[in-house]
């Protein structure tokens, strides 16, 4: 897999790296994550499995890998990995999240008003934060990252935490933002106009886009212009483009994405993520795989012989904005 540059920074990536939000944790809203985990939430038996996907994403060459406090033990996972194959911190490129605490005690299922992470955009979330990632990750930790960032939560306003960011950043970390909802792209145009020192703030972003929610494009290629490194997830749709939805609303979507996977002789995943890497803003396109024979099909998307009139060909699949996240919202725990 070929280094690729990441916007200004001198941060190297690969085209796919990987995701640690359904490695972290027993529960998580991907169709099909129990069945993943093979029903064994032992935290042995899960760290385990984490290190056998994290080694198979290595061997192939995958060199960008993402976590966030919130993913459970996901940096907790990453951290033993590193140790146990000695990777040198200048040989691979990790980010990390903060603004999200794991709230939900190592379960799948929680009581009727219990929230599986509970989000706080404040300065003391983000000092506890930093502290308890770097504690782990040490000098492996290269992008620190707004999990999540949001009008309604005045983060992109807040000068306490802005300046806090800004002192991280001039002092050699990283400074990203990750979005979602049906208001990425305007959170995206107001964090890329965000100065400090004559320099913006930000060095990355992360946006959700696949083939039925691509409202950020745009936004997406602004940053990009202005030189931010840009990190796609959530190119399966949580589950939603692969062979697991069988959910009848989306039959002709489904049967539309089979009939192109099989000319082209991949897979539902590798298609549509590589549709994910050959948009033109796109630097690193997360895999979100929870068992290596998915993080392997996820590959294949590298070899999918993409071209505008294929892109032209599926733009049908594409939703309305708020359905989207509608659905996303109703997708279960599990």
């Amino acid at each position: 897999m070929i280094f690729k540059e990441f916007g200004k920074s001198k941060l190297l990536v690969t085209p796919i790296g990987l995701g640690l939000a359904a490695l972290g944790r027993p529960g998580y809203i991907n169709i099909g994550h129990a069945e993943d985990l093979n029903y064994t939430y032992d935290v042995v038996a899960m760290e385990a499995l984490a290190h056998s996907v994290l080694d198979a994403a290595w061997e192939a060459g995958v060199r960008y890998f993402d976590a966030a406090r919130s993913y459970g033990h996901a940096e907790k996972f990453l951290q033993s990995w590193l140790a146990k194959r000695e990777i040198p911190a200048k040989e691979i490129t990790i980010g990390s999240k903060w603004g999200y605490t794991y709230t939900a005690d190592w379960q799948v299922k929680l009581p009727a008003g219990q929230m599986h992470e509970v989000k706080e955009h404040t300065l003391p979330v983000l000092q506890r934060q930093v502290a308890e990632s770097r504690a782990l990750l040490g000098e492996h930790l290269d992008l620190y990252q707004i999990h999540s960032a949001t009008l309604e939560s005045g983060v992109l306003t807040n000068d306490a935490v802005l300046g806090e960011l800004a002192r991280l950043r001039n002092a050699g970390l990283h400074i990203g933002f990750t979005v979602s909802g049906s208001q990425q792209a305007a959170i995206i145009r107001k964090a890329i106009e965000i100065e400090f020192d004559g320099v913006l703030l930000f060095t990355t972003v992360q946006a959700t886009w696949n083939l039925l929610e691509q409202s950020a494009a745009s936004a997406l290629q602004e940053a990009r212009a202005a030189g931010l490194g840009v990190i796609i997830k959530e190119g399966l749709a949580n589950g939603r483009l692969t062979a697991r939805n069988d959910s009848a609303e989306f039959r002709a979507q489904m049967a539309l994405l089979r009939a192109h996977a099989q000319r082209l002789n991949t897979t539902l995943d590798s298609l549509a993520l590589a549709a994910a890497m050959h948009q033109p803003f796109a630097n690193v396109v997360l895999s979100g795989a929870a068992c290596v024979a998915h993080l392997d099909s996820n590959l294949k998307a590298q070899d999918v012989a993409w071209d505008n009139s294929l892109a032209g060909m599926l733009s049908e699949l594409r939703e309305p904005v708020a359905r989207y996240w509608q659905v996303r919202s109703d997708l279960a725990w599990n």
